[in-house]
């Protein structure tokens, strides 16, 4: 039911353009972060999903997960990539925008 009304309400080409920009903004999300000293991004992004390690531990990037949890304005979960500790970025809703890639960034950024 959930994909028909999509579908219905968005048509063919909504849902190509809801899809192709949570993408571009995953890709925004991943160029950003590994620009950042000491933030590695693990995966090609090629979709919705950036894995991105902070620092050079597991518990590095745990602290980092947790801290930017706290902090409230984007959330993002902790993972294991390739036998190590990673954050993983979905970007899945049809209201996010470049600002608040932007303003998320700036958020990881001061808890680093």
């Amino acid at each position: 039911m959930p994909v028909w009304a999509a579908l219905r309400t968005l048509g063919r080409s909504g849902i190509a353009d809801l899809v192709e920009r949570c993408c571009a903004h995953a890709r925004r999300f991943a160029v950003s972060l590994n620009a950042i000293q000491g933030v590695e991004v693990l995966n090609d992004v090629v979709l919705n999903q950036v894995v991105v390690r902070f620092g050079d531990s597991d518990d590095a990037t745990r602290r980092v997960i947790a801290a930017a949890q706290a902090e409230g304005t984007c959330w993002f979960g902790g993972t294991v990539w390739q036998g190590v500790a990673a954050a993983r970025i979905s970007v899945s809703n049809w209201s996010t925008t470049q600002a608040d890639v932007d303003r998320s960034i700036a958020a990881i950024r001061s808890v680093l």
